[in-house]
């Protein structure tokens, strides 16, 4: 349905388009008032993605291409650092604090490997939340259902609308408790979780510096294996699918096919029957590590602890112009006592041991990224009851593999024309690379 980065690539080489005619487009697409662009975008940058466009275009007719990006518009999330700005992270309360000295690290090897930056795209405020609602620069719609006016996912909404809408080929969002997954999987798309430690964090805002690891959201997993590779540094190929026949998938009995829809139900029983069909041993299994989590972050967890160390003077000087939804979580890691930390690093160490004991036999765990479809936008701005339970509802299972400290897949598993659902593929710290060789041949399964 999206064109891949292989796709432009080809059609770039072949003298079909131009990395300018590529930038041109999605910039236009960006700024057309009948579009989401004005929400999707917090700024464009018009005229230098054009110059770094002419650049490429030079340099591929000299027979250069750094990478597989080269040439491409890519988005950034509004949470990362870019010389001479101040990075907003989806908020007003940052007016007038200090431009940032140099780019994010990601940034930076963005613009090594050829990339087009074309814009800072929008976000939940301070990536507090999964649904992507903001109240100061408004919310991009899901491209599915526009009628209705459905979230897009968060916290980097406009990441995957920007992708969804071709105002981008790919973006770079961030996850942690699920949002790069959370946006891909509802926008229909795909999104990687990597290993938090292989992506730098260095000029990022950060969330939570203990759950926090960057990621794209593209048309397919092999783009988001070539971006995973450009972010981390680690260059090398994509890894080849693996053989499905064989392979072990576990899916979680314990709370992560809780509260499905009957969409998604449907949706992922199909899914799973598909791989079984393909020769894959797939067996349901009890993680009872996985109830235990919601008591173990009952009093805020690292979110709200971290949070609150990072927000805590900016709250003091502008927290009114917080979105409430937002501080109200922040302020939860206020009452938090240095040995409730303690106690909460303790207890991640001994969950993390217990669930990779469970999980050990396996090649991936399989589930839904979201047990819902995107709910409409007005529904939870208008409810706060509504809104935390959705927000609850959709951050649940993505959040399993963050406080495991692992890697995750999402991939459309939905019939064409039907709501989108994601298919999570998660492994343990440092699987990324097995993870994207089950999601290669997962894709190419579905797809057919």
């Amino acid at each position: 349905m999206y064109p891949t980065l292989n796709d432009l690539t080809a059609a770039l080489n072949d003298g079909r388009t131009t990395s300018v005619e590529l930038t041109e487009a999605a910039l236009a697409r960006a700024a057309d008032p009948a579009g989401e662009g004005a929400r999707a975008f917090t700024r464009l940058y018009a005229d230098a993605a054009l110059a770094q466009a002419r650049a490429s275009d030079t340099l591929r007719a000299a027979g250069i291409v750094r990478s597989a990006i080269e040439g491409l518009p890519i988005s950034i999330k509004d949470l990362f650092d870019v010389e001479g700005e101040t990075t907003m992270a989806g908020s007003v309360a940052r007016e007038g604090e200090p431009a940032a000295d140099a780019n994010a690290e990601v940034v930076q090897r963005l613009i090594a490997a050829g990339a087009v930056i074309v814009g800072r795209t929008n976000m939940t405020e301070f990536a507090y939340s999964g649904l992507g609602i903001n109240p100061h620069y408004g919310t991009p719609l899901n491209p599915w259902d526009r009628a209705t006016g459905r979230i897009p996912g968060g916290s980097s909404s406009g990441a995957a609308v920007s992708v969804a809408d071709a105002m981008a080929v790919a973006a770079i969002g961030s996850d942690t408790g699920g949002s790069v997954r959370i946006p891909a999987a509802l926008c229909g798309l795909t999104g990687f979780k990597p290993s938090a430690w292989r992506v730098s964090m260095e000029g990022v805002l950060p969330l939570s510096a203990n759950l926090d690891s960057i990621g794209p959201i593209a048309a397919s997993v092999r783009c988001c294996a070539e971006l995973d590779a450009i972010l981390s540094g680690e260059g090398g190929p994509v890894p080849e699918a693996l053989p499905l026949r064989g392979l072990r998938l576990a899916v979680p009995k314990t709370l992560a096919l809780d509260g499905m829809d009957k969409h998604v139900s449907e949706t992922f029983a199909r899914a799973v029957a598909r791989l079984k069909e393909a020769g894959a041993l797939v067996d349901e299994i009890a993680i009872p590590e996985f109830a235990e989590l919601a008591n173990i972050n009952a009093k805020g967890g690292f979110t709200a602890a971290e949070a609150w160390a990072w927000h805590r003077d900016l709250i003091a000087r502008a927290g009114k112009r917080y979105d409430p939804r937002v501080v109200s979580r922040i302020l939860r890691g206020k009452d938090m006592s240095a040995a409730d930390y303690l106690d909460l690093l303790d207890a991640r160490e001994a969950w993390v041991a217990a669930v990779d004991r469970r999980i050990a036999g396996y090649d991936a765990l399989i589930m839904p990224t979201t047990p819902i479809v995107a709910p409409a936008v007005a529904d939870l701005e208008a409810s706060d009851e509504a809104y935390y339970a959705a927000n609850g509802l959709i951050l649940r299972n993505p959040t399993l593999i963050n406080f495991l400290d692992g890697c995750a897949l999402s991939l459309p598993c939905h019939a064409a024309g039907t709501g989108p659902v994601g298919l999570m593929i998660a492994g343990s710290n440092g699987a990324d690379r097995r993870i994207l060789a089950i999601g290669l041949a997962v894709e190419e399964l579905l797809a057919a």
